[in-house]
């Protein structure tokens, strides 16, 4: 019982940070790679299978994500955050950030 009430708590936080828009579906996590008004754009690497030379090869994704008015001042290039997908916003934003998973700095420190 109590793991489902963290659970109800956690989306009604999730609620409020986003406000209006539902998200649903995939949910990724990277770095912050750049930042403009109302959005971030953060690049996942993955590797994939190419079958006709038999190796893996590298792949980038570039996502751009909402912003919501919360958490725009805490976000900054480098940072770790949690984007979950949702309805077309604009021609290139079908993601939201969620939640801010850790800081570019806390990565610098931990690697001195």
């Amino acid at each position: 019982m109590k793991e489902e009430k963290v659970k109800t708590i956690k989306m009604e936080e999730t609620k409020k940070l986003v406000g209006a828009i539902k998200t649903h579906g995939r949910i990724f996590e990277g770095k912050i790679v750049k930042k403009f008004p109302k959005r971030v754009m953060i690049i996942l690497e993955r590797m994939i299978y190419v079958k006709k030379y038999e190796r893996y090869a590298k792949s980038r994704t570039k996502i751009h994500a909402r912003v919501p008015e919360s958490l725009e001042n805490e976000l900054k290039v480098g940072d770790y955050i949690r984007v979950q997908e949702c309805r077309p916003l604009s021609k290139i934003i079908h993601f939201l950030v969620i939640e801010k998973l850790k800081s570019g700095e806390e990565k610098l420190e931990n690697n001195k």
